[in-house]
């Protein structure tokens, strides 16, 4: 659990305002940043959704730390390069938010 202890302190988490979160006890959240025991999958599952994070970057498989999403190749230009560099560093909310705005503009033509 190399990354959970970096995500907790980076959204200003207490461990038990994340054990919270999670239905878990503070113990066991010490214990996983702590690598004296593992979590189950589904609280693997609950942190990563939490965090809008993968499991693999959650256990230190990976640095990406976002979720990779199925993208299809297209040949982008300069500027959608940068338009998709930025809307990936973005939240889910704020995600839907960039979408419905996009939408509305598309159902006005």
């Amino acid at each position: 659990m190399k990354n959970l202890k970096l995500l907790r302190t980076k959204h200003n988490l207490s461990q038990q305002k994340l054990a919270d979160i999670l239905h878990i006890s503070q113990q066991s959240v010490y214990k996983y940043e702590n690598d004296i025991t593992s979590p189950d999958i589904d609280t693997l599952k609950q942190m990563a959704d939490y965090f809008e994070t993968s499991i693999d970057y959650l256990v230190g498989y990976t640095d990406i730390d976002h979720k990779i999403e199925p993208t299809t190749e297209l040949s982008l230009n300069e500027n959608e390069q940068l338009l998709i560099t930025h809307y990936r560093q973005l939240t889910s909310r704020q995600r839907s938010l960039i979408q419905s705005v996009t939408e509305s503009y598309l159902d006005e033509k």
